[in-house]
């Protein structure tokens, strides 16, 4: 219970900082990105490191820049299935997400997977 507390609030600390961040910068999209992923992200590796040590945060971390490559090439496919082959939101999406599963997946066992 505890551990959720600390991320919540280490968690809406960080969010609060993006977001300020991302009101400076120009232009305004720039808010929505920093917005949310970066700073829960931050919050998970800084309790994973308090909690489990810095090898364990490293592996955290490995995982989530594969995801991060995932979701760019997910959003890329998902684009040209929608608007070069016309197809439906729905059908592009569960393609889409099978690429994603593959890279995600692929890029961990490159990178030497999880323990």
């Amino acid at each position: 219970m505890t551990e959720y507390v600390i991320r919540f609030l280490v968690g809406g600390v960080v969010v609060s900082a993006f977001a300020m961040l991302g009101d400076i910068l120009r232009p305004k999209s720039f808010a929505g990105l920093f917005g949310a992923a970066p700073s829960v992200a931050l919050a998970t590796l800084g309790i994973a490191v308090y909690q489990h040590g810095t090898g364990y945060a490293a592996l955290q971390t490995q995982a989530m820049i594969a995801g991060a490559i995932a979701l760019a090439i997910y959003s890329v496919v998902v684009c040209q299935l929608l608007v070069r082959a016309k197809l439906r939101a729905v059908t592009a999406t569960l393609l889409s997400l099978a690429a994603w599963l593959i890279v995600a997946f692929g890029l961990l066992i490159f990178a030497g997977g999880q323990t």
